[in-house]
C-alpha cells in the first residue's frame, strides 16, 4: 500500500539566475539590498560592511594582523589609484621626478630610487615599461617609529615581498626614502600589471587595511612590541595637539549622537585618562562641551575642524622654515581675496600623494603668504627666489576697466588710448597699449571682443562683467604668473626689461616699507644708479627722469646682445623683428631672458627672437609665423591665423 506522502508534489527549485541585460542584478544582491534597507545587520563579530570579494589579496585582507596585539608598532599608509588615461601626459614623469628631488636624504642630497634587486633603479626604464598600462598605484608608507629604523630600504623590500605573496604575483615597483620631515617615510610607485601581463587589481580591503597590517607586523618584528612607557608617552603627545589624533578617532567611534560617556570602568586606565584629558583640551578649544562629570558633547564635524587646524599648523611651520629666520607675519590663504606679488621663498607639495603643490611667497606687502597651487601646476617652472604674482580667478582686472573706460560707443582704438597715455605723461605708453591688445586678443578667441581693423576693437557694453565670467570659467584655482625668473639682486645690473624696471615705471606702488617690500625699494635705488650709468635715467636732486620707452629700449638691447651671441654660435644671421614686423620659421626652442621668455624661429638661413607664449609649445618643430607688436604677438599656424596673444 502506498504511503501517505507518495502522492505529494515536491518542488525542487533550481539556483536563482539572472535574466541578463545591462541593468540586471543577481538574486543574492537583491536580497542583500533589501536587507540593508530594512536596517538588519549581518550576524557575526563584524557588523560593518561585507568584505569585498574581488581583486587580489582578499584572503590576506581578512587574515592580516589577526595576531597583532595593542602593543604592535603602528604604520600609516596612504594609497592612491591613478588611471593613467585620465591623468596628464607627464603625470608619471612629474611624480617620479618629485619623489627623487633634492634635499630628501639624511644629508640633504638628492633622493635615489631603488627596487627589489637594485639600489639604483632606472626610473626612465620603469616609466617606459608602464607607458601602456591602464593604471598605477602610489603609496606613502610611514612607520610611527621610523626614526628607529636604520634600514628603510630593507623594511620596504620585505613589505613588497610580503605583498607579492598576498597578491600571488611578481610586482614591478620603485621606491624612494624621504628623511626630510619629522617622520621618515617611503614613496612607492607600483606598476598596474601582473607578471603575466594582466591588469593588477588589488582588493579594496587589502588596500585599506591588509597592507597596513602587514607593515605593522614587519615593524613589530623589527623593533619589538611597544613598551607600556612608549604607549603612555604616545598617548600623552596626542593630548595637546591641534590636529586630528588617534584619541579623537576613538572618541568619535565611541560617541552616540555626538555624546561621549566615560562612566564605564576602563580596562586600560592610562588610555581612559588620556581620553579624559583630550576631552578637556577639546573643551578649551571650543570643540567639546562638558555635560556632567563624565559626559561631553562633541561639536558637529569635529574631525573636519581638527583636520583643517592641523593643515593650517603644518602650513605655518612650512612658511617659517622657508623664510629661514626672516621675521614676517605669515598668512595661510584658503581663498585669495587680492593679488599677492613677491619672491618665491619656498615651494613643494602640500599633498605628496596627489602632486598638489604650494608656494611660500615673501610678499611686497611685507607679509609671507602660503598658497596652495592648482592641480597640474609645474613647480619646475617656478624657480625659488623668482618673482611671482598670484591672483584670484574671478577678480575684476584693472586692464578690463581701462579698456571699458577708453572705449567710445563700444569701440576701443589703440590710437586713442596711446594719445591719452601720452597726455597723462605715462612713461612707456606703447608697452601699456601692447598689454591691453594682448588682453583683447585673448578675449577675442573666446568670442567676447571682435577685431574690426588693425588697432580697432569692438567690445560689448557689459565688457567687464563678461571678461570676469570668462576668467572664472577658465580658472580652477589661483592664477599663478611668473613675473621674473631672476632674483631682485640679479635684476639690479641685468641688461633687459626686468620686473624692477616695471616697478620703476609705476613708482613702486604697493610696496611696503618693511620685509621684502623694503628690499625691493633698496633694489630699485640700485637699479636707478645702473640705468643712470648707461644713459637711461637722469638724476636731478631727488627727482629721477627715466628715458622714454625705457622697457622697449632695454628689451631691444638684450635681444641684440643675445642675438649676436647666438649668431656667433650657429653661424646663422640674426634677424631683429621691428615693432609691427613679421617673423616666420620653424619653432626650435625658447630662451628665458631678463626681459621674459622668447621663442627662436629658424627660417633656414637666419633666425628671429619672438616673445614666447604657452600656446605655441605644442608647435615645437613646426612652421609658424608671428606679427610682433611690442610684447604682443599674433600667431599664424599654417594657413589659419587663429591665435593671437
Amino acid at each position: 500500500m502506498a504511503g501517505a506522502d507518495d502522492d505529494r508534489f515536491r518542488v525542487k527549485p533550481g539556483a536563482p539566475t539572472s535574466r541578463g541585460g545591462p541593468r540586471s542584478q543577481r538574486f543574492v544582491s537583491k536580497v542583500l539590498k533589501q536587507v540593508s534597507k530594512s536596517g538588519a545587520k549581518a550576524s557575526g563579530k563584524s557588523p560593518g560592511r561585507p568584505n569585498n570579494t574581488f581583486g587580489r589579496g582578499r584572503v590576506a585582507a581578512a587574515t592580516a594582523g589577526q595576531r597583532l596585539l595593542p602593543s604592535a608598532r603602528r604604520v600609516v599608509i596612504k594609497s592612491r589609484f591613478v588611471l593613467l588615461r585620465r591623468a596628464s601626459p607627464n603625470s608619471v614623469a612629474v611624480h617620479l621626478r618629485y619623489i627623487q628631488r633634492d634635499g630628501v636624504t639624511r644629508d640633504g642630497q638628492k633622493g635615489q630610487a631603488y627596487g627589489a634587486d637594485t639600489d639604483a633603479a632606472d626610473l626612465e626604464a620603469f616609466q617606459q615599461r608602464g607607458q601602456n598600462h591602464r593604471h598605477q598605484f602610489r603609496f606613502i608608507v610611514s612607520a610611527e617609529d621610523g626614526l628607529e629604523m636604520e634600514d628603510l630600504k630593507g623594511f620596504t623590500r620585505q613589505l613588497m615581498a610580503c605583498m607579492e605573496t598576498d597578491l600571488e604575483t611578481r610586482l614591478d615597483w620603485v621606491a624612494v626614502d624621504h628623511w626630510d620631515s619629522d617622520n621618515p617615510h617611503t614613496h612607492i610607485v607600483l606598476s598596474g600589471r601582473t607578471s603575466s601581463g594582466a591588469d593588477l587589481v588589488i582588493n579594496p580591503d587589502y588596500m585599506a587595511h591588509g597592507m597596513r597590517m602587514r607593515a605593522s607586523e614587519i615593524a613589530t618584528e623589527w623593533l619589538g612590541p611597544r613598551t607600556e612607557l612608549e604607549i603612555r608617552q604616545s598617548l600623552l603627545r596626542e593630548v595637546d595637539q591641534q590636529r586630528l589624533t588617534g584619541l579623537d578617532r576613538a572618541l568619535i567611534r565611541q560617541a552616540i549622537a555626538n555624546d561621549v560617556d566615560l562612566t564605564a570602568n576602563p580596562q586600560d586606565r592610562h588610555r581612559h585618562s588620556a581620553l579624559r584629558a583630550r576631552l578637556q583640551r577639546l573643551e578649551a578649544m571650543g570643540l567639546a562641551e562638558l555635560m556632567d562629570a563624565n559626559r561631553w558633547k562633541l561639536q558637529p564635524d569635529i574631525a573636519g575642524t581638527l583636520n583643517a587646524m592641523g593643515e593650517r599648523d603644518d602650513a605655518l611651520q612650512t612658511a617659517r622654515r622657508a623664510l629661514k629666520g626672516n621675521q614676517r607675519e605669515c598668512v595661510v590663504h584658503e581663498r585669495l581675496a587680492a593679488p599677492v606679488i613677491g619672491r618665491i621663498a619656498g615651494k613643494g607639495l602640500a599633498d605628496e600623494l596627489h602632486d598638489r603643490g604650494y608656494l611660500v611667497v615673501d610678499g611686497t606687502d611685507g607679509r609671507a603668504h602660503y598658497l596652495k597651487l592648482p592641480a597640474g601646476t609645474e613647480l619646475a617652472e617656478l624657480p625659488t627666489h623668482g618673482i611671482v604674482e598670484a591672483k584670484p580667478p574671478a577678480l575684476e582686472k584693472p586692464i578690463d576697466r581701462n579698456i571699458a573706460a577708453v572705449a567710445k560707443d563700444s569701440v576701443y582704438k589703440t590710437a586713442d588710448h596711446l594719445l591719452q597715455l601720452k597726455q597723462a605723461n605715462n612713461r612707456d605708453p606703447q608697452s601699456t597699449v601692447d598689454a591691453h591688445v594682448r588682453r583683447l586678443e585673448a578675449l577675442r578667441r573666446s568670442g567676447i571682443t571682435e577685431r574690426i581693423a588693425d588697432g580697432v576693437w569692438k567690445v560689448p557694453p557689459d565688457f567687464t562683467r563678461r571678461a570676469q565670467q570668462h576668467d572664472a570659467q577658465k580658472a580652477t584655482g589661483l592664477v599663478i604668473e611668473l613675473r621674473s625668473h631672476l632674483p631682485i639682486e640679479q635684476q639690479v645690473r641685468a641688461i633687459g626689461a626686468t620686473w624692477l624696471d616695471k616697478q620703476l615705471t609705476s613708482d613702486g606702488a604697493g610696496l611696503a616699507t618693511q620685509g621684502f617690500g623694503a628690499q625691493v625699494r633698496d633694489a630699485m635705488h640700485s637699479r636707478l644708479d645702473f640705468l643712470a650709468e648707461n644713459g637711461l635715467a637722469e638724476r636731478s636732486g631727488q627727482r629721477v627722469a627715466l628715458a622714454r620707452n625705457l622697457l622697449a629700449t632695454l628689451r631691444d638691447r638684450e635681444l641684440t646682445t643675445v642675438g649676436k651671441a647666438l649668431q656667433d654660435q650657429t653661424g646663422q644671421t640674426y634677424r631683429p623683428v621691428p615693432n609691427g614686423g613679421q617673423a616666420s620659421g620653424v619653432y626650435r626652442r625658447n630662451l628665458q631672458l631678463a626681459s621674459g621668455r622668447f621663442a627662436i624661429l629658424d627660417d633656414g638661413i637666419g633666425f628671429s627672437l619672438v616673445p614666447w607664449r604657452t600656446v605655441i609649445e605644442q608647435r615645437l618643430g613646426q612652421q609658424v609665423s608671428a606679427i610682433v607688436r611690442g610684447q604682443s604677438v599674433d600667431w599664424q599656424f599654417g594657413r589659419q591665423r587663429d591665435i593671437g596673444v
